[in-house]
């Protein structure tokens, strides 16, 4: 009371001074401060509302701190606008008798009040129970009673709440219902207000399966169901839910993700939740609702959508058109070719890096670029005159004049339909033309569908040290050009050694031949000589016309930023420099520096690698070099035809995967009738064997081969002193000097790879090793157990390996041992590679083919089923797309049907 006293005392002073001030009093205004009435009115005006926010700058406010976040804080603040469905489930055992409990729960608890769906399974209603009996305030009831087809009278019954500030009740429907003795099953659809873009609306699908139904039978019901949605509604949110018992769908659904990690009937979990997409839910256990024996589950909604997990990207792109084609080829038309040759004449080097900057100048010159911002959520239906009218439709909105946004919301349902059907007229034409290529893009596209990250994220440090792993195997580091410094990898350790060889036609394999000379003193590969004699191979302008012509105009551009496209387009204007160029590289013996530099790209080999093994390098070289590497392959394949290993199987014209095969069970199936037989193969895994073949090896039996010299000198100065650096997501590394290996990604590597081991063949009547590229299998047909001969040809292409720098992976070698003998016989000795024993396997993937100890195909089976079932998957992306009856059907004779009958032969 006596403060109260004070404040009016205090007012009543304040009031009394302000009058006498305006008044005049002099006695009273001395020492005191003076306001006029206007000063008053501004002040006024001046001072913040009790609902405003005083104008501070951002710098000086002031930071809030101790502000809770999480799940629960974010779905507090979204309230009625979850990014995906605040979902309440469970079994209740009789919902009449607990409405009232119900009721008080989504009045006054804020789990059950801002819940978006609330699933209940058992509710016992029957027909007599009329809606009004289990209605709750802002909710829309749907309900599917138990029926008599169930074969029970009482029990039961599905029942979903949606909450109206969640979903307005005119944009729900019932999609499916089903009731039997094994299920129940009610599927309901929802256009709610809002969703992540990458869902079109949302159905919710509940199930109960009762404790004596047929488990097999009730998930065959449910698949049935699930699939039918999801042939019709492709880009919704699936969400299934419901009392499981003792059937488990998560066989059936493997494409869905289960959510529900707690109890639910004491220390059990029947009731389960699923969805088609990852990190959507948390659950967390609720209370049973009256007496009922099930804990309720809330299901909170942690889902990121995809605009924030991968944000926008921003890239610029070459606008590439038939106009801009034509300026280049003016251009080129114009241009006097015989300056550059004349002015540089056999310095090769220099006339290339010349003749390159003149062509990228004249496309950044001529072609046009510009900035593209794509979002992660956008589809590639979506035009800029939708994005327009979906501006039109929000700001129709924001003025309130309902017939201007009707007439909008119209406008832009007809332009999405008409975009949506040129996309499937494109993709039908990229059918038609047998454009798989474009097809695969498209359909990841409309589903969704992200690759794993091809090239790893790193600093320039990790770069470098990538860059060092994949040129360890150089043993003989050379030092750079003076123009451009470049880091040298450590020597490797292991030492030079002999070479041996033996003939295709030999039969043993002590027969070596003795004409590969000594090579075993270290030394730096020799160089070629200053000024070699001339060619025997020339090429003509047409030839490199034809050959510029098979350029893939798609194909991503090498370290010289010539790219494929402009090759294609301007073949009749460039061919004339380039047949020069060519010619003049052939002439000299030597490849310019320029198209041997190779940009390594790391590849994964494993989905979540984790060391610098786990990726594969894959070189991007020059479009210009690998169109130089197809001419010397037409030229060079007939040259060393009678060299080749007649059980090389890879890089043959007419032969393929399904020969190799073939051949290996048609030779153990053919032994196998005999009696007392066995079979053994040895599926023989290198070490980066392309990375680890030597130049002078390859150059000497390139010479034994009838490869003319001059082409020799020419192949062994593309192996040598190839810079390469590698490129990872952010940073390049330095470049490194390179001498050792062929390059993966290139024209000639797989063929000369080939050629490196075709001196060692075997193949008798009772062994053999084939080959595919650098997958060798090594197959002994066993009588009676004698395995002497096996073991030999084990043991000498173990040897033959170790000389020709060859490193055999022990760990990763693997045996199946094929015994069909009744007997309970022992099983055989196990062979020893370089002192570790080699492991026997059941099953071994072979070429794409599941081969396993029985020879049955249960496992290769199983493999193409479910390499089926995931391209079946994009069948019906294309069939919801409206892609016409005859297109699916090459679809899927070109996708589902070639992984379905792959080495069906």
């Amino acid at each position: 009371m006596y403060v109260r006293l004070m404040e009016f005392a205090l007012v009543v002073l304040l009031i009394s001074s302000l009058f006498d001030t305006a008044f005049g009093d002099p006695l009273r205004s001395r020492g005191s401060l003076v306001y006029s009435r206007d000063q008053l009115f501004a002040l006024r005006s001046s001072a913040p509302l009790p609902k405003e926010r005083p104008d501070v700058p951002p710098e000086l406010r002031r930071r809030k701190r101790g502000c809770r976040a999480g799940v629960e804080r974010r779905a507090r603040r979204r309230r009625y606008r979850p990014v995906l469905p605040s979902i309440i489930m469970g079994n209740v055992r009789s919902l009449p008798n607990k409405m009232d409990e119900l009721a008080a729960l989504t009045r006054h608890q804020r789990e059950d009040r801002e819940s978006s769906l609330l699933l209940f399974t058992e509710t016992w209603l029957t027909a007599l129970t009329p809606d009004t009996a289990a209605q709750l305030e802002g909710f829309t009831l749907l309900r599917a009673d138990r029926s008599r087809e169930s074969g029970k009278r009482k029990g039961g019954g599905l029942a979903v709440f949606v909450n109206d500030r969640w979903c307005n009740p005119g944009h729900i429907t019932i999609k499916e219902q089903h009731c039997c003795k094994d299920i129940e099953l009610l599927a309901v659809s929802m256009r709610p207000h809002y969703l992540p873009r990458e869902f079109t609306h949302a159905l919710a699908v509940v199930v109960y399966i009762p404790p004596s139904a047929n488990a097999d039978a009730a998930c065959d019901v449910l698949l049935s169901a699930v699939s039918r949605l999801q042939t019709q509604h492709p880009d919704a949110l699936l969400l299934i839910s419901g009392d499981f018992n003792h059937a488990s769908p998560s066989s059936s659904l493997p494409k869905f993700t289960q959510y529900v990690t707690c109890h639910t009937r004491d220390n059990k979990t029947l009731d389960l939740f699923y969805a088609n997409t990852k990190e959507a839910y948390h659950s967390l256990p609720l209370p049973p609702l009256g007496r009922a024996d099930h804990n309720l589950v809330h299901l909170q909604p942690v889902y990121k959508p995809l605009v924030q997990r991968q944000p926008a990207v921003t890239r610029t792109v070459k606008k590439w058109s038939e106009e801009a084609e034509e300026a280049l080829k003016d251009c080129f038309n114009t241009t006097l070719w015989d300056v550059f040759s004349d002015a540089h004449g056999e310095d090769i080097d220099n006339l290339t890096s010349c003749i390159t900057d003149y062509i990228n100048f004249c496309v950044e010159n001529t072609v046009p670029t510009r900035t593209v911002r794509s979002f992660s959520n956008s589809k590639p239906w979506i035009t800029p005159d939708i994005k327009a009218l979906l501006k039109e439709k929000k700001g129709a909105f924001v003025s309130g004049d309902k017939e201007e946004l009707k007439t909008v919301q119209r406008e832009l349902r007809r332009k999405i339909r008409q975009e949506k059907d040129n996309y499937r007229r494109k993709m039908e034409n990229q059918l038609q033309q047998n454009n798989i290529c474009g097809v695969w893009k498209g359909l990841k596209t409309i589903s969704g569908f992200k690759e794993q990250k091809s090239q790893p994220v790193g600093d320039r440090g990790w770069a470098n040290d990538l860059n060092l792993f994949f040129n360890r195997f150089d043993q003989v580091p050379t030092p750079p050009p003076a123009q451009s410094p470049l880091l040298l990898p450590p020597p490797l350790s292991v030492p030079a050694t002999h070479c041996s060889s033996c003939p295709p036609s030999s039969p043993s394999l002590m027969n070596f031949s003795s004409h590969i000379p000594d090579t075993s003193h270290p030394g730096p590969c020799p160089s070629p000589p200053p000024t070699p004699p001339c060619s025997s191979l020339s090429l003509t302008p047409h030839q490199v016309r034809k050959a510029l012509k098979k350029n893939r105009a798609r194909k991503a551009t090498g370290p010289d930023g010539i790219s494929s496209r402009l090759l294609k387009s301007c073949t009749d204007q460039l061919c004339e420099i380039f047949s020069h160029t060519f010619n003049l590289s052939l002439k000299l013996g030597r490849v310019p520096q320029l198209w041997k530099t190779s940009c390594i790209v790391p590849v994964p080999k494993t989905p979540h690698p984790k060391e610098l093994n786990s990726y594969r390098p894959v070189a991007l070289t020059s479009h210009l070099m690998k169109t130089l590497e197809r001419l010397i392959l037409d030229h060079l394949r007939p040259l060393v035809s009678s060299f080749m290993d007649p059980l090389q199987f890879a890089y043959q014209p007419s032969i393929g995967v399904d020969d190799a095969v073939i051949y290996l069970l048609h030779t153990s199936l053919t032994h196998l009738e005999k009696a007392g037989s066995t079979v053994r193969i040895m599926f023989f895994d290198f070490s980066s064997a392309f990375n680890t073949i030597q130049p002078r090896l390859l150059g000497d039996k390139l010479e034994v081969a009838g490869v003319d010299h001059h082409l020799t000198t020419w192949i062994l100065d593309y192996l040598t002193q190839r810079p390469q650096f590698v490129r990872v997501k952010g940073s390049e590394s330095d470049r490194l000097l390179c001498s050792t290996g062929v390059p993966q990604g290139t024209v000639l590597a797989p063929f000369l790879f080939t050629l490196y081991t075709a001196d060692f063949s075997y193949s008798t009547s009772s062994c053999h090793l084939q080959k595919f590229s650098d997958d060798s299998a090594a197959v002994g047909l066993i009588t009676d157990g004698d395995d002497t001969e096996y073991r030999e040809l084990i043991q000498g292409f173990v040897d033959w390996s170790l000389r020709n720098n060859l490193q055999i992976n022990a760990g990763k070698t693997k045996e199946l041992v094929v015994d069909l003998r009744r007997r309970n016989n022992p099983p055989p000795a196990p062979v020893n590679i370089l002192g570790t024993d080699v492991d026997v396997v059941e099953s071994y993937k072979y070429l794409g083919v599941h081969l396993n100890n029985n020879l049955d195909w249960t496992h290769n089976t199983d493999a193409l089923v479910k390499k089926g079932n995931s391209r079946l998957f994009l069948l019906r992306r294309l069939r919801s797309f409206g892609v016409q009856g005859p297109l699916l059907r090459t679809f899927y004779d070109s996708v589902v049907g070639s992984a379905i009958f792959y080495g069906i032969v």
